[in-house]
């Protein structure tokens, strides 16, 4: 490597050095010698953080295997470390039928990573005094009056319950399933209109104890989108955009529907069943569910999100959009995730068997005795992860574009479909999860 990819800053000043003394010549120069070694160390250093001893290169190498193996279509992964450049990865076609490839532009439907979202949001308004979290929900959104709640009132449901899916309330936001695969498409994709998820509020009940254990639940964060809209007068998507996405610098982000300028950049999704690859939804809506999945972003503005998440105590904007101890409360673990009787999952599970725990609207996984912050997101043939180490200042970011299932595609699984979790087994995050968590996070960490 030449000389000149080292000077990162002015070389130092010349002197007349023929005209000074002996005693003075010899300062000058080792003066300017002095000069030199400081900016090739920093330099060094600066190219160090970017690559760091645990090189992505392995990595990179198992990723694209990966995903060939699952018969993914298309996908991006990303590995922020500091201020250092990220280090990228793009993998196959972001739109098969055109053979489009993925680049840093591709648009991926973030899924339920929206949730992280959403909750800082709720503790943007509990930062300035617009509500606490631990308020009964129903004081914000009266419909909730009408739930079936066997355990107490309605009004023992928190706020902070909600964001930690500790509620009781169901998964799904549609209380049902199409009862025929073959003759479903005159149901929306999802609920389109808040006045639909009303109208089921009579019919829906309290699975447990609020407060008392885990159970994920979309529609708990449909709810907390009205909480936003109702004490800020702004649309959920509007309050995202001005008070989280703008003072990030998440300038080609956006919610359901793309705008005009950047439709040339959306990711098509697909599910895998077998061989056969079944195009899903195309720019879809997620209608009244936006605040739990309906965030769009290119790899590259995610960067910035992990950035943030990451922290930098240089850039001030980052505590007007969330205190630093804010995040480290969303991130304290309060209780942990499982569902009796259900198998294990990337939201459910952590490297050989490790229990996460659910803090407010993140989940925490420790390894090793290291903490780890994550979401992950699965809809309409989209799978996503983003896995930060705040101790270890870096993170992961993983987009496929196509679901596998896992299954030798029966007729049901061939039919567009909103919630496309794949199968435990056929998740290639867990696979990927596991080897950043060992190998590459630990790497970088210790090059601190």
């Amino acid at each position: 490597m030449g000389l000149a990819r080292f000077i990162i800053g002015p070389m130092p000043a010349r002197f007349p050095l023929t005209r000074l003394p002996d005693s003075h010549l010899l300062y000058a120069r080792l003066i300017a010698l002095a000069s030199v070694i400081l900016l090739l160390t920093a330099a060094a250093v600066a190219q160090g953080s970017a690559t760091a001893p645990g090189s992505l290169e392995a990595f990179n190498k198992q990723f694209d295997t990966t995903l060939t193996q699952h018969g993914v279509v298309g996908g991006g992964f990303a590995f922020v470390y500091g201020s250092a450049p990220a280090t990228e990865r793009f993998f196959g076609e972001a739109r098969r039928e055109t053979h489009q490839p993925v680049d840093a532009a591709t648009a991926y439907n973030w899924a339920s990573i929206t949730k992280t979202f959403t909750a800082i949001a709720i503790l943007q308004l509990r930062d300035r005094g617009r509500l606490s979290l631990d308020d009964p929900a129903v004081r914000y959104v009266p419909e909730l009056a009408e739930v079936h709640d066997a355990y107490g009132p309605v009004e023992d449901i928190t706020i902070r319950q909600l964001l930690s899916h500790s509620a009781g309330f169901r998964g799904p936001t549609w209380p049902w399933d199409c009862d025929e695969q073959a003759n479903c498409d005159w149901q929306p994709f999802e609920p389109t209109k808040w006045s639909q998820v009303a109208a089921m509020l009579p019919y829906t009940h309290i699975a447990f104890k609020p407060g008392s254990r885990w159970r994920y639940s979309n529609l708990g964060y449909v709810f907390l989108g009205q909480i936003i809209e109702r004490l800020t007068g702004d649309d959920y998507e509007v309050y995202i955009d001005k008070n989280i996405l703008k003072p990030l610098g998440m300038t080609e982000s956006y919610f359901d529907r793309a705008p005009y300028f950047l439709e040339s950049h959306v990711a098509a999704s697909y599910m895998r069943s077998g061989a056969v690859i079944t195009p899903q939804p195309f720019n879809y809506d997620t209608g009244i569910t936006t605040s739990n999945s309906g965030l769009k972003a290119p790899i590259t503005d995610m960067e910035e999100y992990a950035r943030f998440l990451i922290g930098n105590a240089a850039n001030p904007l980052y505590e007007v959009v969330l205190k630093r101890s804010s995040l480290e409360e969303a991130w304290t673990a309060t209780l942990p995730i499982a569902e009796p009787g259900q198998p294990s999952t990337p939201y459910t599970s952590g490297p050989h068997g490790a229990q996460p725990k659910m803090g407010l609207g993140f989940f925490v996984v420790e390894a090793d005795g290291h903490r780890y912050i994550y979401h992950d997101g699965d809809q309409a043939g989209f799978s996503l992860e983003l896995l930060v180490d705040p101790a270890g200042h870096s993170a992961a970011i993983l987009a496929t574009n196509t679901t596998d299932s896992g299954v030798k595609a029966p007729a049901e699984a061939t039919h567009p479909k909103s919630n496309t979790e794949p199968e435990p087994s056929t998740d290639l995050r867990q696979t990927l999860r596991t080897t950043l968590i060992e190998k590459v996070f630990p790497a970088y960490a210790s090059n601190r």
